[in-house]
This record gives structure tokens, sequence and C-alpha cells, in this order.
């Protein structure tokens, strides 16, 4: 799967439908991961972290202009992860120990 060897839209799409169904995958291990943290913290008021929020950004904004991809998107989308993370992470904090 090499872009630069693609010569048709439908070889784009379906790259592209590798790539979402890999990115849907990668989503699922980290709401895993937010499922052990909302078990593992100790009280519900640990579960959002500014510091932590920031470094990560601020990681996917470093690896994205190492790799050439926009900043500016990266941050955008990394935002709303993280928030949308938070969220999950709270509401399964509150249903294991509500």
């Amino acid at each position: 799967m090499n872009p630069d060897d693609y010569s048709s839209m439908a070889e784009v799409r379906a790259g592209v439908d590798v790539i979402d169904r890999d990115l849907v995958a990668l989503l699922a291990q980290r709401f895993a991961h937010m499922r052990a943290a909302a078990r593992i913290k100790p009280d519900r008021g640990a579960v959002r972290d500014e510091a932590r929020k920031r470094q990560v950004i601020d990681q996917a904004c470093a690896q994205a202009a190492q790799l050439g991809v926009p900043v500016a998107i990266v941050a955008d989308l990394w935002e709303q992860l993280v928030e949308a993370s938070i969220a999950y992470e709270m509401a399964e904090f509150d249903r294991t120990r509500g």
C-alpha cells in the first residue's frame, strides 16, 4: 500500500478504507486504556489531568511535525480525542463506582 504507486481513485479509496479500519482498531485499544485508568485512579477528580492532556497533545504535534503532517490539524484532532477520552473515562469511573 504505497500511495505514490496508485493510479486510480479505487486504489486511493481502498487504501483509505484500510487505514480507517486500523484507526478504529487503535481507538478501541486507546479506550481500553481509558477503562483501565478509570479502574485504577483513586477518585473522580483524578480523571481530568490538564498537565497530562497538554503532554499528550504536544507529543502528537511533535510527531506530526516530524512526519510532515499539518500540526494545527493534529492539534485540533488530539484536543477532541483527549476530551472524548476524558468524558469516556469519567463515564466509566461513574459506571464502575456508582
